[in-house]
């Protein structure tokens, strides 16, 4: 019995989309004409490969194993007739962030991974709202969290360290107390998961009944305004690594108080990470991980962060 060619390419553009009407869109058809090629293939097999769920399809176990082991396969045929069709193969790799990840830490590394991938078109996506991946044609997303989110892939990006921060201008480094700060105007990132009360209880400092407070909604601007010498900032290493690496933040706290925290996460669909170019991205993304973690900078001789 001959392999039904077209099916198997069907079903494969179906399991990347997870949706039936995607399929069809990317494919230029109809979805009954994807739903007769899908029942084509599983008539082949003799087994179900997907079922409906809501607007989408789910694979079933069978179908997930099968997707598995074809659809490096049909990447390969896809590049190698790209290429001998004449044109240079392209992958275009959709990344969403959160602003501040995107443009403090991300942005400045991008160049290593377009270099080594000139294959790979990359759109990155900026924004604070997760993906629903059943819906949007995203690859992968970095996503700020505390990481629990069943039925996807999530891995910590890394462990941050959160400080106060302010240019050297304002404050010398290492010249002040948990207890001195609330004389300053204090700069809050509304939305970070650690906040002045909490760092002021972990350093043992009771603050001032009444703050100047200078509030943003995205951690990128508290750095930029702390950097500008507005006021003194909580912030992560892991997004202020060049404003601390080139000295324009310092830490003004002699013997600040240690506080981890993992809120930057990698999360896909299992799925996703059977693509070449997500796997790329994400063996790119774990050496710049690794080579940051190397290179933190010791503050005040006191903390390494």
């Amino acid at each position: 019995m001959s392999l039904p060619l077209r099916a198997i390419a069907v079903f494969d553009v179906v399991a990347r989309c997870r949706s039936l009407s995607k399929a069809a869109a990317e494919l230029c058809v109809t979805p009954s004409a994807v739903s007769q090629q899908i029942h084509t293939l599983e008539v082949h097999l003799g087994t179900t490969l997907l079922t409906r769920a809501g607007r989408g399809v789910v694979l079933t176990e069978e179908g997930e194993l099968y997707f598995q082991m074809i659809s490096e396969d049909m990447q390969r045929i896809s590049e190698a007739t790209q290429r001998i069709r004449g044109f240079r193969s392209r992958s275009v790799l959709t990344v969403r962030t959160t602003p501040t990840l995107g443009s403090k830490w991300l942005l400045p590394r991008l160049n290593g991974f377009l270099e080594a991938n000139p294959d790979v078109e990359l759109r990155l996506n900026g924004t604070t709202e997760p993906t629903d991946f059943s819906r949007e044609a995203v690859d992968v997303e970095i996503r700020h969290g505390e990481g629990r989110w069943p039925g996807v892939f999530v891995e910590g990006l890394a462990e941050e360290s959160f400080l106060p921060v302010c240019a050297p201008l304002h404050a010398a480094s290492g010249s002040l107390t948990a207890r001195d700060l609330p004389q300053h105007r204090l700069i809050h990132s509304v939305k970070a998961q650690v906040q002045w009360p909490q760092w002021f209880a972990l350093a043992g400092a009771t603050p001032a009944a009444e703050w100047r407070r200078l509030l943003f909604d995205r951690s990128h601007m508290a750095i930029d305004a702390a950097a500008d010498g507005l006021g003194v900032a909580l912030e992560s290493n892991l997004m202020m690594w060049r404003e601390l690496s080139d000295g324009r933040l310092v830490c003004p706290v002699r013997q600040p108080p240690r506080v981890t925290l993992t809120t930057q996460w990698i999360v896909c669909p299992f799925d996703h990470l059977h693509k070449p170019k997500v796997r790329l991205f994400l063996e790119w993304l774990r050496a710049e991980r690794a080579a940051w973690q190397d290179q933190r900078p010791a503050l005040n001789g006191s903390l390494s962060n």
